[in-house]
């Protein structure tokens, strides 16, 4: 967890105790970070009205949201910022402030206001980009062509391969161990907000998977790990997210992919794609880890070419 506001629990009462909540109700550490940074920043903004949490009203969150579309906001860790906030950045911490509402009333606390108070703002709808699938499987191989270590780029393909086998989240890749695969290359794992699904490795991943675990002389748990020189000064022997991230960005700009391409990428293009060749959506959310079927719908709405099809196939005036 990052440093904390100091000025935060004096700001806002009992807000140790609701981290502390979080913590106990195994909510994994990077939820707590986010709620303790975003109500970090809330307080701030409360300290700079010269007004006490419990005098909070409605008029004050819609002050609270102009501050946080401004240029002029600051960071939890005191810094100006000028870049500006998506709108779902700003619903995060609009819906961390319901969460810690929700648990002053769970508690008996006083409440300045009830959560259903603090609207969240209207999201803009964006264009979902998706590479073209043949750039996509340029891009899980490049580490073969692009790494001079045969290790690395070993490791790296298998990373990519996994990725886009499976749908699953960097988060979720970078905690596998090599007990979680079994023989037929079913994966048990646990995601966001502690649900546990199964994923599948498709033959191709499974070969590059095996290829790169017979190149690993250690008997480490973890199934993806750092070599001497990355990650430096980590001890906890694991591939980071950031590293993974930067590879990504690294072989896209050498391939010459121009849509921006990531880890989330690769899990979009897995929904996408499936979608494409006639997947369920009920399916495709399972596999995903969603909640929601509306979540996956985000996903999945985005193949354009399918739409294109879709209508020249069964337009009622199509001849």
């Amino acid at each position: 967890m990052s440093p904390k506001n100091h000025q935060t629990p004096e700001v806002l009462p009992h807000v140790d105790d609701f981290l502390l909540f979080l913590q106990t109700n195994n909510y994994s550490p990077e939820t707590v970070y986010n709620y303790e940074r975003d109500l970090g920043v809330l307080a701030d903004f409360i300290k700079d009205l010269g007004i006490s949490f419990n005098r909070l009203d409605k008029k004050h969150i819609e002050r609270y949201k102009a501050y946080l579309t401004s240029r002029d906001r600051r960071t939890n860790a005191q810094r100006l910022t000028e870049i500006r906030l998506k709108s779902y950045s700003i619903n995060r911490m609009l819906s961390s402030l319901r969460a810690f509402l929700r648990y002053l009333i769970e508690l008996d606390y006083p409440t300045p206001l009830p959560p259903e108070a603090v609207k969240l703002v209207k999201t803009e709808r964006k264009h979902p980009q998706v590479a073209e699938l043949q750039e996509l499987v340029k891009l899980i191989e490049s580490p073969t062509s692009l790494e001079k270590n045969k290790l690395i780029a070993a490791r790296n393909r298998a990373c990519l391969e996994v990725l886009f086998a499976t749908g699953m989240r960097i988060s979720e890749l970078i905690n596998l161990n090599r007990s979680q695969i079994d023989a037929t290359g079913r994966i048990f794992i646990t995601g966001k907000g502690k649900k546990q699904r199964f994923v599948y490795l498709t033959p191709r991943a499974m070969k590059q998977l095996e290829f790169y675990i017979k190149t690993r002389l250690d008997k480490l748990p973890a199934l993806f790990i750092p070599y001497r020189g990355e990650n430096a000064g980590k001890t906890n022997k694991r591939l980071s997210a950031n590293y993974l991230q930067m590879k990504i960005k690294q072989y896209r700009e050498q391939l010459g992919i121009n849509v921006p391409t990531s880890a989330h990428s690769l899990r979009h293009g897995f929904a996408t794609y499936l979608a494409e060749q006639g997947a369920n959506p009920a399916a495709i959310q399972i596999l995903l880890g969603h909640e929601s079927l509306d979540t996956t719908t985000r996903y999945v709405h985005a193949s354009d070419r399918y739409a294109e099809s879709t209508h020249h196939q069964f337009h009622p005036l199509k001849q």
